[in-house]
């Protein structure tokens, strides 16, 4: 698919600016993809901009489990049934799940329309819906299904997080952690600073633009994820375990809890692999538990999490590929690491238990 520029913008008021876009569309007709916590708590802040108010829209119910092909196939006929072509604009308003779902949508719908990110979290303003990547979980797998493909804008605002559940609030925090860690150590004692009580919201926007330019760093690199970009997915092989492993046992747990944890885990095998800083892990540690719940696992566990991670995309046929540190902002890709090493930083969980 393509890797194509697309607009970001910042903007701490949304309704005008989202309106000064779209009269760029004029001649475009505009669908919505919403899902139910945006259309809950955030569209009462788009829904007096005219040109939305008589745009079809389809509401997504919340929840991992709606990230299916049943839900893609309803957007298929949703927007076949309204007339949709490849010159309509799709507007994909919502978490990280509806930016995925919503943009591989708009990109095999005909094959491919314009489509727009309008993301309503945390987590989906500075990681999901940033890079392209588009796509939705099949047969138990999270994300097994997708393309690669830009959105024509992307826009950010802080007004939706003003609602967001703390809990929420710190699932996106996790990926801006991610960032610092594989990036600047300058970021990373900055977002140790970081008070969750009496968000300043100016503030927290210039963070997110610190995090999106990192991911947009690597993604330009490397678009389709061939080298650099695999940095990115720093924490991500554990974590996808362990957010596999709760959707198969029916436990809550939320995208930027399982990163954290699966930061913890190959910080582990940074510092055994790569001589990553034992002092630098700890505090990371520290930090982490402080702030994030525990998700206790057990030695009964472990064969499960490594079936997991045996499927994870990135993987060669050498074995399970991991991106390891050797210190903040340096890293390297594509180690593959033994069953074995893998159940010991298993191990780093279940001394908590």
């Amino acid at each position: 698919m393509s890797s194509q520029s697309y607009d970001l913008i910042f903007t701490e008021n949304i309704e005008k600016e989202l309106d000064r876009i779209l009269d760029n569309y004029s001649k475009s007709k505009i669908f919505i993809l919403m899902d139910s916590g945006a259309e809950k708590y955030c569209w009462h802040l788009l829904s007096g901009i005219k040109k939305l108010q008589n745009a079809p829209k389809l509401i997504i119910e919340n929840g991992e489990q709606h990230k299916s092909l049943d839900s893609v196939v309803k957007a298929w006929q949703f927007l076949g049934e309204n007339g949709a072509n490849r010159h309509s604009l799709v507007i994909n308003i919502g978490g990280g799940i509806m930016t995925d779902l919503g943009g591989f949508v708009a990109s095999t719908f005909k094959r491919g329309c314009n489509f727009m990110n309008i993301p309503t979290t945390l987590l989906a303003q500075i990681d999901a819906s940033v890079g392209g990547k588009t796509g939705f979980n099949f047969e138990g797998l999270k994300n097994e299904i997708g393309v690669i493909n830009q959105p024509n804008i992307i826009i950010v605002s802080p007004e939706f997080l003003k609602t967001l559940p703390l809990k929420e609030f710190k699932s996106g925090f996790a990926e801006m952690l991610k960032h610092a860690i594989i990036y600047s150590q300058n970021y990373l004692d900055e977002l140790f600073t970081f008070k969750f009580e009496n968000i300043n919201y100016s503030k927290l926007l210039n963070l997110i633009r610190k995090s999106v330019a990192v991911k947009q760093e690597f993604v330009t690199k490397d678009p389709t994820e061939k080298n650099i970009r695999k940095v990115l997915n720093f924490g991500h092989t554990i974590g996808h375990a362990f957010e596999s492993f709760a959707h198969r046992h029916k436990l809550e747990l939320y995208h930027g809890e399982a990163v954290v944890l699966g930061m913890i885990g190959e910080l582990y095998l940074s510092v055994r692999k790569q001589g990553f800083p034992q002092d630098k892990y700890e505090e990371i540690v520290k930090y982490i538990t402080d702030i994030y719940t525990d998700f206790p696992i057990f030695a009964k566990d472990y064969p499960e999490f490594y079936q997991f991670m045996l499927h994870d995309k990135k993987n060669s046929n050498e074995g399970v590929n991991f991106t390891l540190l050797q210190d903040i902002g340096s890293y390297t890709i594509n180690n593959i690491c033994t069953e074995e090493e893998i159940f010991e930083a298993l191990n780093q969980y279940g001394k908590k238990n």
